[in-house]
């Protein structure tokens, strides 16, 4: 099986001569969450309309999250703000980027797929996540609001764990965990779903039950363009040697890399058995259509005496000795009758009903 491969994966690219901007107000439209903690501090404001962050010298390490695209003025203020490269701001409004790591020296740009899963319409939603990793400061850029990163907030208002004592690189770290973590949760659920069209095709095998499964090839499809890369983009990180990632994360980015290496393998054991499935659906119609060429059989076998004793008497001769007999009706009903029955009873002796 061909590996896809990621463009520009972890390889350094010079910064523009662009001094660092002081961090400018954002529009009031701006959706910008903004975390600064450090071991013995926290602080947490929702930066709509405001000086949106500490800036990224102070000590401790800041997260600012940025929700929508509606607002690209907004983007080029934070990386005027944090000295970005042209290109990562290109990258981050640009939706259908396939998971990647571009090393930037002073940051490195990471970009994911985060999944959702959309119960009332019982299908797959894909948002494109941007992650900065600098010195001090994580950004993070998503397609909309809503995301899997509450647990990540709960522990660092908390102070549980080791998250508000580690740096910007665990922190990233545990951003990608989230995302991937995330992958679990809706594999299970198409795994519920696939049980249910494995039972429905043996016993209930319609057509509806054969679109159904085109569906769920094409989002595992989907899955996999999705996540293959990211196995690339988290062991670049692990054997990358950036400055950023210090050698206590990358013992936990390599855990990441395993949880990523299951999800890939599940969604191939997903495809197989989906793949599977059309010969179960074509076996299933097979089946059921020998069931009713059985019983059309066994009906036409039945009657086919009963049809030849009912054309003999049928042929109204006029010499035909039976026709003057005054029993000879009920007779031939009776014999007809017996007939049908012997045969029943033979068929069944024979397991054929």
């Amino acid at each position: 099986m061909t590996k896809p491969t990621t463009r520009r994966l972890h390889r350094s690219i010079p910064q523009v001569e662009a001094p660092v901007q002081a961090c400018e107000t954002l529009p009031d439209e701006a959706l910008v969450h903004v975390i600064h903690y450090s071991e013995s501090s926290f602080d947490e404001r929702k930066a709509i309309g405001s000086h949106f962050a500490p800036g990224k010298d102070n000590s401790g390490v800041t997260w600012i999250n940025v929700d929508g695209y509606e607002q690209p003025a907004a983007h080029e203020r934070i990386g005027n703000c944090f000295g970005l490269h042209p290109l990562v701001l290109e990258d981050i409004l640009s939706r259908d980027q396939r998971p990647k790591l571009d090393d930037y020296d002073d940051y490195l740009y990471i970009v994911l797929k985060m999944l959702d899963y959309d119960e009332a319409k019982d299908e797959i939603l894909m948002e494109q996540v941007s992650l900065i990793l600098g010195s001090g400061f994580v950004l993070s850029f998503q397609d909309k609001g809503g995301d899997v990163f509450d647990p990540v907030r709960e522990r660092l208002r908390n102070g549980k764990g080791r998250i508000r004592k580690a740096g910007a690189d665990y922190l990233a770290y545990a951003l990608v965990d989230a995302i991937v973590d995330n992958y679990f949760v809706i594999l299970e659920k198409i795994g519920d779903r696939i049980d249910y069209l494995e039972e429905e095709l043996v016993t209930d095998p319609k057509p509806e039950k054969l679109d159904l499964m085109h569906s769920l090839k094409r989002e595992m499809l989907f899955l996999r363009n999705s996540v293959w890369p990211l196995r690339e983009v988290i062991g670049a990180m692990v054997r990358g040697g950036s400055p950023l990632i210090h050698e206590s994360t990358e013992v936990y980015l390599r855990d990441v890399h395993d949880h990523t290496i299951q999800v890939i393998e599940t969604i191939e054991t997903f495809r197989d058995m989906l793949s599977g499935m059309l010969d179960i659906y074509l076996s299933s119609v097979s089946n059921r259509l020998n069931e009713v060429m059985k019983v059309l059989t066994i009906i036409s076998t039945v009657f086919m005496p009963l049809t030849f004793i009912a054309g003999v008497y049928g042929m109204n001769f006029r010499h035909m000795p039976e026709i003057g007999w005054r029993w000879s009706y009920p007779v031939v009903l009776g014999v007809m009758l017996v007939a049908a029955l012997v045969m029943l009873l033979y068929f069944r002796r024979k397991r054929w009903l």
